[in-house]
């Protein structure tokens, strides 16, 4: 199992080059095609004649085709088209529409941890687009220039999210020299998280991959903060999650894992909803 095909989101108003940078270097690790998509949507006019609107709304579609045809050529050139198999894909919609649409022809889409200048007519929310994907997403931090991972953590929950997430990560994990199933869980549940690690890392070697399982004392801190914390002392460079196990408005309301996850990683994250 590997990715045929990635696809990396670029806001029209940045220029993420490391980002960018690290989805070619992916995409020449798994031999897979690499498409760069940015979006940006129409603002309708406040003029109500209908023959003025539609003149008004050809002008504006028209600036939107231009800056985003000056995107691809700038996506081209950090990508560096000369010599990998790159796409273009310049779309008028807004920019978790596009990216949901769009995503059906990838197996791995790269986005960006927080969202950049402008609203939602013009830049990506990262948390709408890891709900409305349907792919496993990777979500980069600012500055990250490579991924290597070589050693990935899993943080396990037994949901629905965090199966497919594993599932999804299978690529990465197979190409990782050392991959750790961690699960933090309160006090008096050790047991049953341990046994729901060790059968996942039985399920890991049954694909060929070695899992070391881990159990982690719930603490006052966040959960999320705890998996970093392990994911930096063991010195990991990729973190696998499900995304979303409550709703997005719940986790905002009463907090969560991708949430926080989101907000502060310092690492890149491979998460699935």
């Amino acid at each position: 199992m590997s990715y045929a095909t990635l696809m990396a989101y670029v806001d029209v108003g940045s220029e993420p080059e490391w980002r960018v940078r690290l989805a070619a270097s992916l995409a020449d690790k798994f031999k897979a095609l690499l498409i760069g998509l940015s979006a940006e949507a129409l603002r309708l006019s406040l003029i109500t004649e209908g023959s003025a609107v539609q003149e008004v709304a050809q002008t504006d579609i028209a600036e939107i085709r231009a800056r985003l045809a000056d995107k691809g050529s700038w996506f081209r050139g950090e990508a560096g088209a000369d010599h990998r198999k790159l796409e273009w894909r310049p779309v008028v919609d807004f920019p978790v529409e596009a990216l949901a649409r769009e995503a059906r022809s990838a197996d791995l889409v790269v986005i960006g941890q927080t969202r950049g200048p402008g609203d939602a007519y013009n830049s990506l929310d990262p948390g709408a687009a890891v709900l409305r994907i349907g792919r496993p997403a990777l979500v980069v931090p600012d500055g990250i220039r490579s991924l290597r991972a070589d050693h990935v953590v899993i943080g396990w929950k037994d949901t629905r999210e965090a199966r497919r997430a594993v599932h999804d990560a299978l690529p990465f994990l197979h190409e990782a020299t050392r991959v750790t199933v961690a699960e933090i869980c309160r006090s008096g549940d050790e047991i049953a998280a341990q046994e729901n690690i060790d059968d996942v890392a039985r399920y890991l070697m049954r694909h060929r991959i070695s899992g070391g399982p881990r159990v982690i004392l719930h603490q006052e801190k966040s959960g999320a903060a705890q998996l970093i914390r392990l994911a930096q002392e063991e010195e990991a460079d990729l973190l696998v999650t499900g995304a979303y196990g409550h709703s997005r408005l719940g986790e905002w309301f009463f907090g969560g894992m991708t949430r926080d996850l989101l907000a502060s990683s310092p690492i890149c994250c491979l998460m699935s909803h």
